[in-house]
């Protein structure tokens, strides 16, 4: 029998190349809950909420972002998260749109250029239904 391995919680760590911008992006602009906060109060880290996971701004990179990694993040209402994050100057990169998959998503920037892919659930969505 294969070992299975078991998760307690699980982290994205992001290491942005302006720490402040990015903390102002995730907590003001997206309007993420903060779970905890560490390090100098001058410059902290931050750990956020996102559903069943968090995501934690730490350190400062050095390099570009480029690369494989997206945040998928999963709301209620992908229209009005629009309409909010382009009033708030968010970097849009795809408008709303149905998926062939059945999502409903739409894709925005952070700071450093990170793809975010806010996603919407429909109701008749077999994702609705599979409660795993």
């Amino acid at each position: 029998m294969m070992a299975v391995m078991d998760v307690l919680s699980s982290r994205i760590l992001l290491h942005p190349r302006d720490p402040d911008r990015s903390r102002r992006f995730y907590r003001d602009t997206l309007g993420l809950a903060v779970h905890r906060e560490f390090g100098p109060p001058e410059d902290p880290g931050l750990v956020f909420f996102l559903g069943g996971g968090f995501l934690e701004l730490s350190g400062r990179a050095d390099g570009s972002t480029d690369g494989p990694t997206s945040l998928w993040l999963q709301v209620r209402d992908v229209d009005a998260e629009h309409t909010r994050l382009r009033a708030a100057g968010v970097t849009i990169s795809r408008e709303p749109r149905q998926e062939p998959w059945g999502l409903y998503e739409m894709w925005l920037e952070d700071p450093d250029g990170l793809r975010i892919v806010l996603v919407q659930v429909p109701d008749d969505h077999p994702l609705r239904r599979d409660q795993r």
